[in-house]
């Protein structure tokens, strides 16, 4: 019997011991499971462009660049003699730009970097030549951005080229545009006619903005032409001065940093040559130059500041001092006193925004700096890139009631 009873004891036991035993053996299962070994990481795979062995490449060639399974570390590029190359990537890492077009007829090795998830490095090489010079058969471009320089809140910046752009080619010319403003701030290019483009922000600059600019254009196809040259120019903003002419009441009141500080009688384009009403900015300054209208008039004028490309100017016209708040006896001009002229010339900058209401006529866009004159959203549609979501955020703040593109003064 007592056999027996340590028998049965013994049976309990393993009889609870097997539940047990299992449950550890489930649970072993499981955690062998989780050793197993991650999947390989997928190669990297980097494409380059140009393809290795490409000649006659222009000298504003990039360096394209597509990376799969990885990330790109970094573009090196060499000439034949192994110098460096100076350059950097494209914001959105699509592509090297070099700071300065390469040589003509010259040999290069660009070699493209990426690392994988698992840390490995990856290398693709590309070998190419760049063309000959094209000599004469270039289109001279122009930049209105002059080193050192200060200017207003309303300046845009402008490229001008001597020949059209055809449209084929103005995606082209506009990824070689480059504009950096500190503080930040968005700003698009449009295309004005095919013979210039200009670069605006959302709003006026700021007061105290650093802004650089590279046209980097030297070399680039443009139909079966080339672009003469790179060109940049750095600047600053300085303080906000506006002016705003008014038809009704032949005045001109100039408003600095926002406050109105100064109003003068003007008198501007007589009916048969009407002054254009707009959104302008001062485009030049001349302390003495010579207006001369063959078969009409040639004039001496002083402390003039141009506002279009068909000629009208703010400017000293002492003839007219008479006129001025009273009667419009220019040709198209803003004429104001040769005192108040001074003032105006030397506490105005070009760049300053002028706004003319209630004359006959709307100035054209194009004729001038007329970047101000039209809605946010239509300057953007004048680029010839897309860009959607600068679209949408427009269209949303003008369902809020903004948008507004000209400021207007009380």
């Amino acid at each position: 019997m007592r056999i027996k009873r340590v028998g049965w004891r013994t049976a309990v036991a393993v009889a609870f011991a097997a539940p047990l035993a299992l449950s550890a053996c489930t649970h072993g299962k499981a955690t062998s499971a989780s050793w197993k070994h991650a999947p390989p990481a997928k190669p990297v795979v980097i494409s380059v462009t140009p393809a290795g062995g490409a000649a006659n490449q222009p000298v504003s060639t990039e360096i394209g660049t597509t990376v799969t399974n990885g990330t790109l570390t970094g573009v090196t590029v060499t000439d034949a003699s192994g110098k460096s190359v100076a350059g950097g990537m494209r914001s959105d890492k699509s592509s090297w730009i070099a700071d300065e077009p390469l040589n003509y007829k010259t040999a290069y090795r660009a070699v493209v970097t990426a690392k994988g998830a698992d840390g490995k490095t990856t290398k693709q090489t590309t070998n190419f030549t760049t063309m000959g010079d094209p000599g004469g058969n270039r289109i001279t471009s122009g930049l209105y951005v002059q080193d050192g320089s200060t200017y207003g809140v309303g300046m845009p910046v402008a490229i001008q080229f001597d020949d059209p752009i055809p449209d084929s080619a103005k995606a082209a010319v506009e990824k070689r545009l480059f504009v950096t403003s500190d503080p930040p701030q968005v700003g698009v290019w449009h295309w004005f006619g095919d013979n210039q483009v200009l670069y605006r922000p959302q709003d006026y600059w700021k007061t105290g903005t650093k802004i650089s600019v590279r046209a980097a254009l030297g070399g680039l196809p443009v139909g079966d032409r080339f672009l003469d040259t790179d060109r940049t120019g750095t600047a600053t903003i300085g303080d906000k001065v506006t002016f705003q002419v008014d038809n009704a009441s032949k005045s001109m009141k100039v408003y600095q940093n926002d406050q109105l500080t100064k109003t003068f009688p003007v008198s501007l384009g007589k009916s048969s040559t009407p002054s254009s009403s707009g959104n302008l900015v001062i485009m030049s300054h001349d302390r003495n130059t010579i207006f001369d209208v063959p078969g009409e008039y040639r004039v001496p004028i002083e402390f003039a500041e141009r506002i279009t490309w068909d000629g009208q100017y703010i400017h000293a016209a002492p003839w007219s001092v008479g006129d001025q708040g009273v009667d419009n006896v220019s040709h198209g001009c803003v004429n104001v006193s040769n005192e108040n002229a001074e003032w105006i010339f030397n506490t105005s900058h070009i760049g300053d925004p002028v706004t003319v209401t209630g004359t006959e006529v709307h100035v054209d866009p194009g004729d001038g700096w007329t970047v101000w004159d039209m809605s946010w959203t239509d300057y953007i549609k004048g680029s010839a890139l897309p860009h959607p979501d600068l679209l949408k955020q427009a269209a949303a703040q003008a369902g809020k009631g903004g948008g507004k593109t000209a400021p207007q003064y009380n």
